[in-house]
């Protein structure tokens, strides 16, 4: 699948501990030929620390902002759910949008992921191949249809087809 949006291709952030399920998942961007960057960090404190530029993710030219995060629930040192509370208490992360991917199941975890401001929640599918359609949907969805914020000041990119 190719993006419309070549201009400005957008950078994806995702919060996984797994490796296994890190690398699945860039394996499942490459299939998809999605254009898109994506960025790795590994419990909700990296997450917090990178979107901060805190830490080990001091120099943003290393570290591009994020578009889009993709964060699992169930990390160590600090869980997706505490991590995406922080976010959308930021005022200067809140506008992020931030789908869950995780392997819950649970209406409790997809209850509280929207009341605490998740964009969407997806279970892990169990192939790849089901990876593969879920990456391809977010592209199609979050690449070609919606109008994300740019990085300056929280305008609206006016170039989304």
């Amino acid at each position: 699948m190719t993006t419309k949006n070549k201009a400005h291709p957008i950078t994806i952030l995702m919060a996984e501990d797994d490796p296994d399920d890190r690398l699945l998942v860039k394996e499942a961007f490459q299939e998809s030929r999605v254009a898109n960057s994506i960025c790795f960090v590994e419990n909700g404190v990296e997450l917090l620390d990178y979107l901060r530029r805190q830490g080990k993710f001091k120099y943003s030219e290393h570290f591009p902002a994020p578009d889009l995060i993709l964060l699992d629930l169930n990390m160590p040192c600090k869980d997706g759910r505490e991590a995406l509370e922080e976010i959308k208490a930021d005022q200067h992360l809140r506008h992020i949008p931030v789908v869950v991917l995780t392997t819950s199941k649970t209406e409790e975890d997809i209850l509280r992921s929207y009341d605490i401001g998740a964009a969407g929640f997806i279970t892990k599918p169990v192939t790849f191949e089901a990876l593969v359609k879920v990456v391809q949907g977010l592209q199609e969805y979050w690449v070609q249809i919606v109008r994300l914020p740019s990085k300056q000041s929280g305008k609206t990119r006016n170039d989304r087809a």
